[in-house]
């Protein structure tokens, strides 16, 4: 395409003053405790993850100085060890019973001390503290080990590190070794302080069994910036992969004399589901609850399979039925489910027991009229947000009325929003019917909380699952049936060999599916499996015999939660007897962490219980510190960072020259009026613009100095250091961002700037079918922005969900939630996602077209789409932006205005006007540009 020649700008130009507030600045001292070396080592063998974190540090002051260990780790980790080393001497943390650790732990309450040192740290993590005076020049080694089995999730393993050393360490290093015997499907990282100037410093490799993903910064790389000591490595790390399979689905491993029998096969129908949604609707429920609740519940009900059937119970003080019956999941019965969901209020009290027993009615009915799908699941899922307040009240009731009525047909699965709920109530009341408990954070992303768990739940493959081993092959086997397996899950055996077992362990798994019974056999060697697992040094050796006691323990709490008073005794006993042979630090035991002679005595460690963060009130990952904002937009911590002040916006007319009006030494000269260049970059402003445009008055700091009044401006004399000036210039409408800006084909610098007049529905962006790309958006006409916008990328099954509020990535199913602003690296196969700290989101590819989103909050705030590398579009790119990279001419010249030309589109003439307008590519407030201005 032929690109005109950059033309004079058009119209009025306009000035913009930036106030800069004049604020004391203070230089960090020097950091006393220097962390010379922090490593990360976890070894992931067969889905158990050992990590060793190791920190190293020295007293450069001449005093005596605290020095404070803090690690977050998993919440489904257990500690295994924790020790100091101070001056060659090791002190290490004792596992002994809780009831035995008592009396240190009421003795370091009675003095004031927090004796516990894990707590709960937002949604997967837990975090251990612990403090000890360092005599000047003397160094201590802390060691904290962790181990964990990872459960697959939607298709994938996931193994989280949280790394914040909140220094710069000189070596700083972290190795993640994966051995996985059934070959490594697929692998990807993701980090949250990774960026481009980091990259070279993380490095993956991987062969057929296993991988090594290495992260090693330089003391520069860690750094901010040249002229700051703040490093930028603080966040998570996380590394994803899945398995290869085989139709049989069973893979057993066998080292040290134990084995584990991983089961999730490949290729199984899908059965039919009846599922009954019990919504509460209730008084607290009201405001941003029920909104997500409403939005979560028709994506729901969208993805509901035609064979499934189900229906909905909303209740308050009183519970109501959608429908007197189960509903096939047709298209018009789910869009007459879709309507009543989006008109559920809250309001009234919770009647939890009236609610469940109306879902079972309407199973049993349905049951007893056999208009059930023979071999169909039947599934109940109730979301609550608080306790019961009328009807029957009594929790343990409750529990009873449920069961009963159930009666082992079907399986409860219960969602707690927020912290107003007692977790433990609804834990019970779903483990004593099949199910599980989860918790729904209130967050910006709770509807994707909510729907993330449905898909867990969304397409069940077997029922009645049953291991089967030789007697005389196995003992001290852990749970070996199972209700339902569902896809994208896992289920795990683990047991112990007998000393004189056979060559061959076999294994037999049985299930139903749909009307008919299905056996799995698989076989495995135990000298083969043993020398596998016996010879690589990057694995953690002896892991299985750990790997099985760990998943005992863990069943074992489960099983307490719903056993009976008389048998909950021994099944403490037994997982109490584990954790102590192990020294796993569980909720049955305590670390008793030793100090040096003449400091405060020994501190307690213990698992922190899910229900101990009932009455937290911090939305799950924010800071605790407050937040302030200031006008325009700016944001900071209290407590760690002063901003500068408001910046201010000054208009001016044509001829009026704010620079004789103002203060001396404190306003910038200005230059008479002229040409405005392409590019300006504005200074820190504040837009203050009401609904007309027009600025309205405010007050405007200024120095102590003679009173100056220009033509359209007046100022008050001032006999003090700060006075107030008020304009009363009628202002000009300041240049926005368009809703999209094109780069134009070939080698052109010009872009296109487009402004969308015209919107009904989703609207098809660009697709790119050879690219395999497809961009969709909704545009609001009334507020002139995205609502959101869509990128799917269909070779790998993944869409990328962009709104004002967060981006959510959806690959097979599972859904990632992000907020905007917050640093992200993603590289999994196929696809590179990157966001930076002003919110470009980038995805990007080899050989393929860059695709950028953005939330803007410069002048005409909202959704912003980039495209780079535009040249590697196809010729079969299509859409309303996409028909601007085919067949795309400029019409000559008719006329000898330069501002205006006509833009020829596959055949249709589009007038272009040449107008200012704000680049939102760069940083906000964003860059002034003259571009050609299309409406659509």
């Amino acid at each position: 395409m032929n690109t005109p020649a950059p033309a004079p700008t058009c119209g009025i130009m306009l000035v913009l003053l930036s106030l800069l507030a004049l604020l004391p600045t203070t230089t960090a001292q020097k950091n006393d405790i220097d962390i010379y070396s922090l490593t990360v080592d976890s070894k992931v063998s067969s889905r158990f993850a050992h990590t060793v974190v190791t920190s190293r540090v020295v007293n450069r002051a001449d005093t005596l100085q605290e020095v404070t260990f803090q690690m977050e780790l998993p919440k489904k980790a257990f500690i295994t060890n924790f020790s100091m080393i101070i001056d060659g001497v090791t002190y290490p943390g004792n596992i002994k019973d809780k009831a035995a650790a008592q009396e240190q732990y009421a003795k370091a309450v009675a003095r004031g001390e927090s004796a516990g040192l894990v707590k709960a740290t937002g949604r997967k993590l837990e975090q251990f503290q612990v403090s000890v005076s360092v005599a000047p020049a003397a160094k201590v080694t802390f060691e904290l080990v962790y181990e964990e089995l990872l459960k697959r999730h939607l298709g994938v393993y996931e193994l989280l590190l949280r790394v914040r050393p909140q220094q710069l360490v000189k070596h700083l290093q972290m190795d993640i070794h994966i051995f996985e015997p059934q070959g490594i499907s697929f692998l990807e990282t993701e980090s949250t302080f990774l960026t481009n100037e980091l990259a070279s410093a993380l490095t993956t490799s991987r062969n057929e069994t296993k991988a090594h993903i290495q992260f090693k910064p330089t003391l520069s790389q860690q750094q901010k910036s040249p002229e700051q000591e703040d490093t930028v490595v603080d966040g998570n790390f996380i590394v994803r992969y899945d398995v290869n399979r085989t139709l049989s689905g069973g893979s057993i491993q066998i080292e040290n004399g134990y084995f584990v029998h991983y089961f999730a096969p490949e290729g199984l129908p899908t059965i039919p589901k009846n599922v009954i949604f019990v919504i509460d609707k209730s008084g607290s429920m009201h405001g941003k609850k029920i909104q997500q609740t409403r939005e979560a519940l028709i994506k729901i009900l969208d993805d509901l399979s035609p064979i499934d059937k189900f229906n909905l119970v909303s209740f308050s003080g009183v519970a109501t039925q959608w429908m007197p019956s189960l509903m096939p999941a047709s298209g018009e019965n789910v869009e007459k489910a879709r309507s009543y969901a989006s008109d559920i209020q809250a309001r009234g009290a919770t009647n939890i027991d009236s609610a469940m027993l109306m879902a079972v009615q309407l199973l049993d009915e349905a049951n007893r009229k056999e208009q059930l799908p023979a071999g169909s699941v039947s599934l109940i899922i109730l979301l609550t947000d608080g306790d019961p307040t009328v009807g029957e009240t009594n929790p343990k009731k409750i529990q009873k009325n449920v069961q009963d009525a159930i009666g082992g047909q079907y399986n409860l699965f219960c969602l707690g929003f927020g912290f107003d709920v007692s977790y433990a109530f609804l834990e019970k009341l779903a483990l004593d019917n099949g199910g599980l408990a989860r918790r729904i954070y209130e967050d910006s992303d709770s509807a994707v909380q909510l729907q993330d768990f449905y898909q867990e739940v969304a397409n069940p493959l077997l029922t009645a699952v049953a291991f089967k081993y030789p007697s005389n092959a196995v003992e001290e086997v852990t749970q070996d049936n199972f209700h339902l397996l569902f896809k994208g899950s896992e289920m795990v055996v683990a047991g112990k060999l007998r000393d004189q077992s056979p060559d061959v362990l076999s294994a037999k798994v049985s299930g139903q599916l749909l009307m008919q019974n299905i056996t799995f056999q698989t076989e495995a060697g135990v000298a083969e499996q043993e020398k596998e697992f016996r010879s690589p040094k990057y694995i953690f050796h002896g892991f299985m015999e750990r790997l099985w006691a760990y998943l005992t323990i863990q069943q074992l709490l489960e099983q307490i939660v719903s056993a009976s008073d008389a048998e909950k005794q021994a099944l403490e006993a037994r997982a109490l007897g584990l954790s102590l042979n192990y020294s796993f630090v569980t909720p049955l035991t305590s670390m008793v962490v030793t100090k040096p002679e003449g400091q405060e005595e020994s501190q307690v460690a213990e698992k922190p219980v899910e229900d101990e963060d009932r009455h937290m009130t911090i939305a799950a990952g924010t800071s605790a510190d407050a937040l302030f904002t200031t006008r325009g937009g700016f944001r900071g911590q209290v407590g760690l960072r002063a901003l500068a002040g408001p910046m201010t916006l000054l208009k001016r007319r044509a001829g009026v020259d704010f620079s004789k009006a103002g203060v001396a030494g404190f306003f910038p000269k200005l230059g008479a009026p002229g040409p405005l260049h392409h590019h300006h970059h504005y200074s820190p402003v504040l837009y203050d613009v009401t609904s007309d445009l027009r600025l309205s008055s405010f007050p405007m700091p200024v120095l102590e100095s003679p009173a100056r009044s220009g033509p359209h401006g007046r100022f008050h004399d001032v006999d003090s250091g700060i006075k107030e000036i008020t304009t009363t210039a009628p202002p000009l409408a300041p240049i926005q961002a368009p809703p999209v800006i094109l780069p134009l084909p070939g080698q052109s610098v010009d872009h296109l700037c487009v402004d969308i007049k015209h919107s009904q529905g989703p609207m098809n962006l660009l697709s790119d079918p050879d690219q395999g790309v497809e961009v969709t958006g909704q545009y609001e006409m009334e507020k002139a922005q995205f609502s959101w916008i869509e990128v799917t990328f269909k070779n790998l099954q993944l869409q990328v969900h962009a709104s004002p509020e967060h981006v959510v990535v959806i690959r097979n199913r599972r859904s990632s939630v992000y907020k905007w602003k917050e640093t992200l690296f993603s590289v999994m196969p196929g696809l590179k996602m990157t966001m930076d700290k002003a919110g470009l989101l980038l995805l990007s590819s080899p050989g393929r077209v860059t695709i950028g989103l953005l939330f803007w909050d410069g002048p005409g705030q909202g959704l912003r789409l980039l495209l780079r590398d535009t040249d590697r579009f196809s010729s079969h790119v299509s859409g309303t932006l996409g028909q601007f990279y085919q067949d795309v001419l400029w019409v000559p010249r008719a006329a000898a205005d330069d501002c205006k030309r006509t833009l020829r589109v596959q055949g249709r003439d589009h007038s272009a006007t040449r107008k200012l307008k704000l680049d939102y590519q760069e940083e906000a407030p964003g860059t002034e540009i003259s571009c050609w201005s299309v409406e659509l």
